[in-house]
Parts: structure tokens; sequence; C-alpha cells
């Protein structure tokens, strides 16, 4: 189908073979919870999608990237959920090494290998608390006498907690003249103190790995710890303003690619009229030319508040047009369709969740009328 065209020659592109290997599975397989839908993932090259050409990546831009995420929402909903993840932490991460000299020998050396050994990245940061910013931190750290981190928390859910490579994770830190700043830390997702425990209880994205990782006592060392400095104390807010900005896209662009594998088969069946089925198309087409549309303005340049205020239009005015699509996609396939599999309903339900990321409709509601008279975006 037109909407999933362009989205599967980017994937084609960027990961050859990905949407054959994962077409080969039945979708209850695919999203089960011991799916191996996130190794397939990383052996097509996937984690390096976002990472620069000069550190081995495939450099897509942001047209790109929503393609892929939308491909990879219509083949496997958990795969394209859980890699959102991994895409934001990479772009956040690899914005700091378009300024020389300010990651160590160390840490480019190790997001170097995020391309060409396929490490996975996820991310110790808010998303799953209520109508907090998903950049806020999750864990705390105390500084220890080799300039190192202790670090302790719960980050839950955390998508690929069984795949991932690297816990990356935001801390407030005060320095020895009491003066408070933002700290990155890069912690190995093996190192003693991490454990992985049950979390996720509805069968709906179970494969994409979102259970419960806790840190106890982790150490960091301070070759790991990426920290603002005197003359860029706001330079690591602006980089997840950055990060802020990518998830929303490529999150939204996933639950897309959800919605069009639903719409695709009211198109392939014909079912409806055909009144009906250009009134859905129409619907999944306008959220669809947001997203790009937010893409391409990012890509020409836009950034801030602006672009913040880009993507979270496109996200609500999506999550209102999936929820029409969904629900009239689901009448129009019918009760046989329903009853005989349990792919639409499985389809129509996980489609629902794109609602449950943050930020909050309402906890948003005060700074987007802000913004829209005039003033600065607040996040937070």
């Amino acid at each position: 189908m037109r909407f999933l065209t362009s989205a599967r020659e980017a994937c084609e592109k960027f990961q050859p073979n990905l949407a054959a290997a994962l077409e080969a599975i039945p979708l209850a397989e695919r999203e089960a919870a011991d799916s191996q839908v996130v190794e397939i993932f990383r052996a097509h090259g996937g984690a390096g999608l976002l990472v620069p050409a000069e550190f081995g990546g495939q450099a897509a831009g942001p047209l790109e990237a929503v393609r892929v995420q939308r491909m990879l929402g219509a083949l496997s909903p958990s795969l394209g959920v859980a890699t959102v993840m991994h895409h934001f932490t990479v772009a956040m991460l690899f914005k700091l090494a378009e300024t020389a000299d300010r990651l160590t020998a160390e840490q480019r050396k190790l997001l170097g290998s995020v391309a060409t050994d396929g490490l996975l990245l996820s991310s110790a940061w808010a998303e799953g608390r209520t109508d907090q910013n998903i950049l806020l931190p999750s864990v705390v750290a105390e500084r220890t006498g080799d300039g190192g981190y202790r670090v302790n928390g719960v980050k839950k859910p955390c998508s690929l907690s069984r795949s991932m490579d690297l816990l990356t994770a935001s801390v407030a830190v005060t320095d020895d003249e009491g003066h408070g700043h933002l700290a990155l830390l890069l912690i190995p997702a093996d190192s003693a103190g991490i454990t992985v425990e049950p979390f996720w209880a509805t069968p709906a994205l179970a494969a994409s790995q979102s259970d419960l990782v806790r840190l106890t006592d982790v150490l960091v060392p301070e070759a790991l710890v990426i920290s603002s400095t005197p003359d860029d104390l706001h330079r690591l807010d602006d980089l997840q303003t950055n990060g802020f900005t990518w998830f929303e896209l490529l999150a939204t662009s996933a639950y897309t690619g959800v919605a069009a594998t639903l719409v695709s088969r009211v198109l392939e069946q014909k079912r409806g009229s055909e009144s009906d089925r250009a009134a859905l198309s129409v619907r999944l087409q306008a959220a669809i030319d947001l997203q790009e549309g937010a893409a391409r303005a990012i890509a020409a340049g836009v950034q801030g508040d602006e672009a913040v205020a880009l993507v979270l239009v496109a996200r609500y005015a999506t999550q209102d047009l999936l929820a029409a699509t969904v629900d009239a996609a689901t009448e129009m396939l019918g009760g046989m369709a329903f009853i005989g599999s349990p792919d639409v309903a499985y389809l129509a339900s996980v489609i629902r969740a794109l609602a449950f990321h943050p930020p909050s409709r309402g906890s948003l509601a005060t700074e987007l009328v802000e913004y829209f008279e005039g003033n600065a975006l607040r996040l937070s």
C-alpha cells in the first residue's frame, strides 16, 4: 500500500532484508515475550541508523528515520516502540560528538562501537512516571573518591532490558563549589549491581522487553561520565531537548505504522464502501504528512522550542487521527475478522498505547497555550 511504500524503501535501504526476515515470522510470534525480533533487528544493522558516518553508522536523516520507524511499527509494533528508545538516545549522545574534544577518547571509542558492533542503548530517564518529562532523571548518583559515581535507582518500564549493551542515565550533580549541573552516565549493562526483573504484565508490546531494571550501588568510572563544564552548563539541557524531539517524532511514527497495517487490510479486502475506505485513508495519510512535515522542518534546521512544538503538535494530532482510524478500520474489517484471528484485536489495542507515552496531553496543556501565545516552551 502507498502508506508503506516509501517506508519499506527506506527500511530496505538502511536495513536490507530486515522486513523479509520479520515477515517470515507470524505476527503472534513476533510480538511474544520470547520473540527474537530485537536480535533480528541487531543482526540487520538496525543499531546504526542514526549514528554519524564517521562512526561507521548510516547517518539517516529525520525523514528517512521517520519512514524506517513507520515500517518497523507496521512489521512489529513491539520492535518499533522498543527501538525508539535506542534511536533517540543515540541521536542525543552523538550530538556531543559534533563539538571537538567534548568526549573523551574512551567515550568516543565506546560510542563508535554502537554501529560497528551493533550495541543497543537503553535509558534510565523518567518514562513510565505519570506526567513526568521523559528526560528527567529516574536514578540518583553519589560522587565517589575517584571522580566516578555510585548509582542507585529503578527504571520501570525499561525497553530493551534483556538486550541492552549500554544503559544511559542523566543525573543532577553538585560540584565542590556547590554548583549544580547535569551529567550523563554511560553504564555497561553487565556492570555489577544491575538486575532485570519482570514488570510488563500485558501481552501488548511484550516483545519490547520493557521490564524493570534495578541499579544497586552500580559504580560508573569517571571515564564514562559526560559532564557539563563551566562554559557550557546548559549544553546537556539542549542535547536533551534534541533527544526529546527525536523521541516524540519516532514514537509517533512507529504507532502510525501499526495503524497502516490495519488500514492496509481494509483496503486489500475491500471492506466497507469506497467512500468509507477513502475517508479512512485520508485520516491515516494526514497523520503521516504531519510527521513527515515535522521531519522535513527539522532536517531544514528548525530546532529548540519550535522543533519540540512541531513534534508535539504532530504527536497529539496523530493520537486523535489514529483513534478514529482504528475505530473505523476495526468496524470495517468486521466481527469475523476480529473473532477469527487475534491480530486485529492486538493491533487495535497496541495503537492506543501512544497516548501513554510522556508527556501526556494534559501535563503540557498550560505550557502549550503559553507557547502559542508567544512565550518560550517549558518542558518541565
